[in-house]
């Protein structure tokens, strides 16, 4: 049986609950256990305390102890008023006794009545000479009772006694921690059942989506790169929603681009091997001589079939992380000064001026460490492609700027312009632009993909925009360094 995640939140949950519970329970009926005698002992201090204090005032108000006494007022009056303080008709504050003097009755139904009683019946006041003043004599053993001193004027003139409370009988002890243990359990009981209830909302909330997650992810896992999930939460669970929409959606176009390459690599490689057909079956059926023109004619398409696979080998071991690349000290400036006389005969051949511009050169030192192969592989495919895509009269113009950070490099044709919306996919495998800047002649259509694959290898940035010239610029920023990064 699967423990689901409903069960191990609910169980969590309810065992977290009981253990508090009990944890607390138990400390509550230990220290109800060993201190419910302590608790009784404490009161009754705390009453003696308020009763002497009662009659300190008492004493005051009168002048002596002697003349307290002398005005009838005797220990069971002291009591009436004691109880009229703990609860008592405020109105009923001034009355008088049978001899006509005021004091404080008790109130109409005193609380307590049977704790007060045995209050008043341990309970008496003794003079300084240590016999009883108000009161009955009480055991002589100190150990017996409690005292508490009742003072005139900051003098102590009497003391009230109280004898200490016997032990509660076990029977009065044992229905009193009965009735706390039952309002424990009881306690208990609802604290579990609101715990297992907030277990039930709480899985609710968390396993729904949970579960949406798990379906959508076995759909993802099965191809269907179309799933989406409602993610209109906003907590983590809604996070990974999104991030689980955002990787189908990525998957999706990884999905069509593949059969998009298969479909382009199918076509690029049909070409030339139709056209290595046609010709090896019109000499073997005699209709083309065998002469040294159809031989060169034969290995001219192999060559460009050739450098096809070449270039794609070259886009692998790109995108395996793996771009062989040996990096050496040299002069750019040089580098592209060379490009630039290597492909000025082709320019004015199609009726182009192709240009080097040098600005801003900062340091004037233009030694880099770089692949001087692959640059020249960089800047002979961007040269090529404007050379290739530019109408006549035009102009292509390569511009190498640099600073103490990097270096950037410019290649930049006139007309016709790439259009803004194929821009960004420029530098794909294959990519088709509008009919404006159709391939023509004998390119492999992954030019630019490997210019972007180099760029990467030395930790640089390529980027396509509209030039000035009025067609397409392409923009690389590389570090002098390739340990470096812009």
């Amino acid at each position: 049986m699967r423990i689901r995640l409903v069960h191990t939140q609910s169980l969590l949950l309810i065992a977290a609950v009981l253990l508090t519970v009990l944890s607390m329970g138990a400390l509550n009926a230990w220290n109800l256990r060993n201190g419910f005698s302590e608790f009784l002992a404490a009161r009754d201090a705390d009453r003696l305390e308020q009763f002497a204090t009662l009659v300190s005032q008492n004493a005051e108000d009168a002048g002596s102890m002697a003349a307290l006494k002398a005005k009838g007022l005797g220990i069971h009056d002291l009591f009436r008023q004691f109880g009229v303080t703990q609860g008592g008709r405020p109105e009923d504050r001034h009355l008088q006794n049978s001899r006509g003097e005021t004091f404080r009755p008790p109130p109409l139904r005193p609380p307590d009545t049977a704790n007060n009683d045995a209050f008043k019946s341990r309970v008496s006041i003794y003079g300084t000479d240590n016999l009883p003043l108000l009161g009955k004599r009480l055991p002589s053993d100190a150990s017996l009772y409690i005292e508490r001193p009742i003072r005139i004027q900051g003098q102590t003139v009497a003391t009230v006694r109280m004898v200490k409370l016997q032990p509660v009988p076990d029977d009065v002890e044992a229905h009193f921690l009965t009735s706390q243990y039952t309002s424990i359990v009881f306690a208990a009981c609802m604290l579990l059942m609101m715990a297992l209830l907030g277990a039930y909302w709480v899985a609710s909330r968390w396993v729904k989506p949970l579960r949406q997650v798990q379906v959508a992810t076995e759909l993802i896992a099965q191809g269907a790169f179309d799933t989406r999930l409602d993610s209109t939460r906003t907590d983590e669970i809604g996070d990974t929603m999104r991030n689980i929409n955002r990787m189908a959606l990525i998957l999706q176009q990884l999905e069509g681009a593949r059969r998009q390459w298969m479909a382009d690599m199918s076509h690029e490689l049909r070409t030339p091997l139709t056209v290595l057909r046609g010709e090896i079956d019109a000499l073997i059926d005699g209709v083309m001589p065998l002469q040294p023109s159809a031989i060169k004619s034969l290995k001219d398409e192999v060559l460009q079939l050739n450098a096809l696979v070449d270039d794609l080998h070259l886009l692998a071991m790109s995108d395996l992380k793996a771009l062989p690349c040996y990096f050496e000290e040299f002069d750019v400036v040089k580098l592209l000064e060379k490009m630039v006389l290597r492909f000025a005969p082709r320019a004015t051949q199609l009726g182009l001026s192709l240009a080097l511009k040098l600005e801003a050169i900062n340091p004037p030192e233009t030694w880099v460490h770089w692949d001087a192969k692959r640059i020249e592989q960089l800047i002979s495919n961007l040269i090529d492609n404007s050379l290739r895509y530019t109408d006549a009269p035009g102009y292509v113009a390569v511009k190498l700027t640099a600073n103490s950070n990097h270096v950037t490099i410019e290649v930049s044709d006139s007309s016709p312009a790439v259009t803004k919306a194929d821009l960004p996919s420029i530098f794909e495998p294959l990519f088709r632009a509008d009919a404006a800047r159709q391939r023509c002649g004998a390119g492999s259509g992954l030019g630019l993909a490997i210019c972007k694959a180099i760029v990467q290898a030395h930790n640089g940035s390529i980027h396509a925009t509209a030039s000035d010239l009025g067609g397409l610029r392409v923009q690389i920023v590389l570090p002098w360094d390739e340990t470096s990064s812009i």
